[in-house]
């Protein structure tokens, strides 16, 4: 059952539509979707490269301010590129169109947008897909397959004249790297927090993937983030929503190996915005305290109220609810991959076009 809802899920992640029961009806949505977009990059081209900035998604206000000045920033800093933002989450999609949390907005799934760059009277030279995942794992798998069902004419309705030309880039995700983009993203952590830390604990929350969509084995990175933050205070922590034997209550059990066992423990989301999860899964109220469900977590209750029931102070003052995307050094380590994207080869889709 798992798999055939995971599947429906794809799918509709692939086209951003609603649920409708007229197979008439999805056409009809996905032509108007597909023109909505066609106006909008034609109505704003200004140049002949553009960026596409990936997420997940959001429905909350601080994700969208967080996202609008993420373009904003790329705008200034990439001159010589038009630059679009698009979601890859079918529900956060259908959700933001609907109203949740916020007034109505509509962003459009990947595919959209690549086939709006490659329609008559615009056809850009050069199109560059910036990931806005923090860790190379599930969903940076889907980012990549976009691209290459673009590059390869899935639907056979873009002019392969055109795709046999176009230049396509691909920035990586802001933890790439494991050493590199460990060791900087630790630093500019560092540089933001290490007062906190000098005395007390700063806990990131990362999402991480289940162990069977560990796309990459790309659950280590938060791993290895902790150890790098680490050689700057013994203080920070880093765990996640979703990766097995990284739960809160493993990065309690971390904390009581150290020696930790009291003081104040400030919580930060390890993720691009702050949306849900930042929200409710660490700064909620959720408080059932119950006991650790058969994978080890403590399901129905917040990181800050699973803190402060054992013992530290953690309350509504110690949630720093900064998504990535808001701390602008950390938000450099994202574009400079685009930088590098821009500098580096084409992307080669040798085997994939003519395979062998």
């Amino acid at each position: 059952m798992r798999t055939k809802i995971l599947l429906i899920a794809a799918l509709a992640a692939v086209f951003g539509l609603a649920s409708c029961s007229k197979s008439d009806d999805v056409k009809s949505n996905y032509d108007t979707y597909q023109k909505s977009v066609n106006e909008t990059v034609k109505s704003q081209k200004k140049n002949n490269k553009v960026i596409l900035l990936v997420a997940f998604g959001s429905t909350w206000q601080q994700a969208y301010d967080a996202f609008d000045a993420t373009v904003a920033a790329y705008k200034s800093a990439f001159p010589g590129y038009d630059v679009f933002l698009s979601f890859s989450s079918a529900i956060c999609i259908n959700r933001a169109a609907a109203g949740e949390n916020v007034a109505p907005r509509y962003f459009y799934a990947p595919p959209f947008w690549l086939t709006a760059f490659a329609q008559d009277g615009v056809m850009y030279s050069e199109i560059v897909v910036q990931s806005l995942q923090v860790i190379p794992g599930e969903e940076y798998t889907r980012v990549i397959n976009y691209i290459k069902d673009f590059a390869n004419n899935a639907n056979g309705d873009l002019s392969d004249s055109y795709l046999s030309k176009v230049v396509l880039k691909l920035g990586v995700p802001l933890l790439q790297d494991a050493d590199a983009d460990v060791n900087a993203v630790a630093k500019a952590l560092d540089d933001l927090y290490k007062g906190k830390a000098a005395s007390n604990v700063v806990a990131f929350m990362g999402h991480g993937n289940p162990d069977s969509y560990d796309t990459y084995k790309a659950n280590i990175r938060y791993t290895q983030l902790e150890e790098a933050l680490q050689t700057y205070s013994p203080n920070y922590f880093v765990g996640t929503v979703d990766m097995m034997d990284n739960f809160k209550t493993n990065v309690l059990a971390r904390m009581k190996a150290a020696g930790i066992t009291s003081g104040t423990v400030y919580c930060h989301p390890l993720m691009s915005i702050a949306g849900d999860h930042a929200h409710n899964d660490m700064a909620g109220d959720d408080n059932e305290n119950g006991e650790p469900n058969e994978e080890g977590e403590v399901e129905d209750t917040s990181w800050k109220c699973y803190f402060a029931a054992n013992g530290f102070t953690c309350n509504d003052d110690t949630q720093i609810v900064k998504g990535l995307l808001e701390l602008p050094t950390v938000r450099q380590i994202w574009m400079n991959h685009t930088k590098a994207a821009i500098n580096g080869e084409p992307l080669d889709y040798y085997h994939s076009k003519d395979p062998e």
